[in-house]
């Protein structure tokens, strides 16, 4: 994939890139749909049939394809959509997982100049030795081994590839412009609510792009697992971090992922599976400051049997009000009662009144029956089935309660495979037990009493003064009511040309009348062609209102 710098005034070149890429792979009319192709139907893509394979690929591998060949931004879209089933659909969701694993390598002498650039130094002043070959390569960044020259410290370098911010805004840009589009003309899509979709992307990307966010993650982390001894966070260089550079303590030690196929003699896997469950349970259930993506490539067991998170460009924030509720809801769902599991997904917001609906109770019921009678050690994924269920009831859920569910799901996932007789249930009914004992202790009561009197307090101070504003509108008529209009963009289209087929039309008649100018058969030329016009924008209506209606 090669990687073109964009300037601001390119993006329509860029957007003519993103539309052979789509027509390529089948999807030209998301494009189509949305400029000057509607207008023109025999300018539209037509199915690529002839292209070895291609049609009898599934969509979820085309769209797959698309977000490689479009490259960092859509790989990094991607990747946030894998996590998303409850947007995009399990088979789409599984399918962009793979995009982990295709990212291309930027050659060191480009990395080598943003080192430098960054750090002021030429590279040789600030480490004594460097691995021009990356022991890492994901969407945006390439990960190296070094060693620093001022204290002799075996580092990993995370450099971000060159242009990456540029080259992401940009796209991040058009995305914006076609996601409004797509979604105001294409009906199909509005359950997906790609606006919103593509705000989200924005708001996490420009994160990861700011390395230091990374640098603060790794020391809250850290201060968080300070009095956890089996639990290690890569200590940050922070005199040696920028935008675009984290240096931090190179953790020496085996992968989960290989720990996972084969048996290291020094290593208790069912150790590490349950340093990994408490660990994670306690930064969701206890800190509600979380790893976004546990999965086994980002765990580390050190060479003195710790275990270590890497990879914390994205964390997921809980406040103190969500983690009770979350607690709340696990113990709900594992004393298997579809009532209360109902209201509390009500009273959390994670549904609305009008999405409790029968089939929501149904499938909720049916998974309960599933656990009926099923020990606790037997209950894993119960929150990962939950999830599924309302991802069939097309339920769009908030990105934390995803997030948590995907963590817990491969958390769960990776101990099994390290231990058989691993249980996650047990562990998450105890942590739940306790924040919820905890929530109604007299001191955190008397807490939120005051709290809640101080609002009432300020609601009384200001209510007078609300309704006196409001009544003052009233009575000088300056109350606002807005209408939001659907649909009526290809009407106002159409009468804008209608009236001007009938100024044309009228002009013409008084240029015929008036008998003055060139003529052509007697007849004055200046009526003659605006007469002409009028015919053919009025065929153009006729034919764009018969290819509607069909």
């Amino acid at each position: 994939m090669k990687v073109i710098v964009r300037p601001q005034n390119e993006n329509l070149k860029r957007v003519n890139e993103i539309y052979q890429v789509l027509k390529k792979n089948d999807f030209g009319y998301l494009i189509e749909e949305n400029t000057f192709f509607k207008k023109f139907p025999f300018l539209r893509n037509r199915k690529i049939e002839k292209e070895e394979g291609l049609a009898d690929e599934s969509i979820p591998i085309r769209i797959r394809k698309v977000f490689e060949e479009l490259g960092p931004a859509y790989i990094k879209l991607g990747q946030m959509l894998s996590t998303r089933p409850d947007l995009v659909g399990t088979e789409l969701a599984e399918e962009l997982q793979s995009l982990r694993d295709n990212t291309p390598v930027t050659p060191f002498n480009e990395i080598k100049e943003i080192i430098e650039k960054e750090l002021g130094k030429p590279i040789d002043e600030i480490f004594s030795e460097i691995d021009e070959n990356p022991i890492g390569s994901a969407s945006i960044g390439q990960v190296y081994k070094a060693k620093l020259k001022s204290n002799g410290a075996d580092v990993a370098v995370k450099v971000q590839k060159p242009n990456s911010y540029e080259i992401v805004k940009s796209d991040v840009e058009i995305m914006k412009f076609l996601a409004v589009r797509i979604d105001r003309f294409i009906h199909q899509t509005r359950t997906l609510n790609l606006p919103a979709v593509v705000k989200e992307f924005e708001r996490s990307i420009f994160k990861e792009l700011n390395y230091l966010e990374e640098v603060m993650n790794m020391q809250n982390l850290s201060k968080n697992f300070k009095n956890v001894s089996y639990i290690r966070i890569p200590k940050p260089y922070t005199e040696y971090c920028t935008y675009q550079i984290v240096t931090m303590e190179l953790i020496k030690g085996v992968e989960v992922t290989k720990l996972i196929n084969r048996d290291y003699p020094d290593i208790d896997k069912k150790k590490i599976a349950n340093y990994g469950l408490k660990s994670y349970f306690k930064q969701i259930m206890t800190d509600g400051f979380f790893h976004a993506d546990p999965h086994p490539g980002n765990l580390i067991v050190t060479e003195d049997n710790k275990l270590c998170y890497i990879d914390l460009g994205m964390m997921g924030v809980l406040n103190e009000d969500f983690k009770e509720d979350l607690a709340e809801l696990i113990l709900l769902l594992i004393g298997k009662n579809t009532n209360d599991i109902i209201k509390q997904l009500l009273y959390m917001n994670i549904i609305t009144p009008a999405q409790n609906t029968e089939d929501l109770r149904a499938d909720i019921d049916d998974l309960l029956t599933r656990y009926y009678g099923a020990e606790l050690r037997n209950m894993d994924g119960v929150i990962e089935d939950l999830l599924n269920v309302m991802v069939k009831n097309n339920i769009t859920l908030p990105r934390e309660f995803v997030m948590i569910g995907r963590g817990i799901a491969l958390i769960e996932d990776t101990g099994k495979k390290l231990d058989p007789t691993f249980n996650a249930a047990t562990e998450l009914r105890k942590l739940s037990r306790e924040i919820v004992v905890n929530k109604y202790k007299p001191g955190r009561l008397a807490r939120v009493s005051l709290n809640y009197l101080l609002q009432l307090e300020h609601l009384a101070k200001d209510l007078p003064d609300t309704i006196n504003n409001t009544l003052a509108k009233i009575e000088e008529g300056d109350i606002e009511l807005n209408l939001k209009h659907e649909g009526l963009s290809e009407l106002a289209n159409q009468l804008s040309v209608s009236l001007i087929i009938s100024a044309l039309i009228l002009g013409s008649s008084l240029a015929l009348l008036s008998d003055v100018g060139p003529t052509l058969f007697e007849i004055p030329i200046l009526g003659l062609v605006g007469f002409v016009f009028s015919a053919i924008l009025g065929g153009y209506l006729v034919i764009e209102y018969m290819l509607e209606r069909d």
